[in-house]
């Protein structure tokens, strides 16, 4: 568990997890491409599903931006599956279950709802240049309009060079 919280600038923890579809990722294979991990609690809710459309569909412009998107949550690989098959999804879903990763990008929180508190995974986003190193983080990210700030700033990324 890192004790350092990341912040832009600091190098992305690399790790290799399964994969829907019973793949495999290791996020340092993926050097010289930018990267979108995005973290959140739990496939096929709500605001999860939003979010994962919204990537969906902004995918082939992310693409165009030699840019992978990435969803990860400590859901299964078959929950995984079934989510993105519902969708669609054209990215891979990451199944952090035991938490390493959560734990490494710190966002494995305590929240509250209705006065009770318990720990869940915070809806964050981490863009990740073509070097490994963390250019922006979005923490307690609102799905609404969110694609679009990734996009915006992952051009900018890419026009800074």
């Amino acid at each position: 568990m890192s004790n350092t919280p990341l912040s832009p600038s600091s190098p992305a923890p690399d790790f290799t997890v399964p994969t829907d579809g019973n793949g495999t990722i290791t996020l340092s294979a993926l050097q010289g491409k930018n990267i979108v991990l995005y973290f959140y609690p739990k496939d096929d809710t709500p605001g999860c599903t939003i979010e994962a459309k919204d990537f969906s569909e902004a995918e082939e412009a992310f693409t165009q931006q030699n840019t992978v998107i990435l969803g990860i949550s400590k859901d299964n690989v078959k929950s995984h599956d079934k989510f993105k098959e519902k969708y669609c999804l054209p990215f891979p879903l990451l199944s952090d279950s035991d938490g390493s990763i959560c734990d490494a990008y710190g966002t494995w929180i305590e929240k509250s709802m209705y006065g009770k508190k318990y720990m869940g995974i915070d809806r964050a986003t981490f863009l990740i240049d073509q070097k490994g190193i963390i250019r922006q983080i979005w923490r307690k990210v609102s799905v609404t309009n969110h694609v679009k700030e990734v996009l915006a700033a992952v051009q900018s990324l890419n026009a800074a060079g």
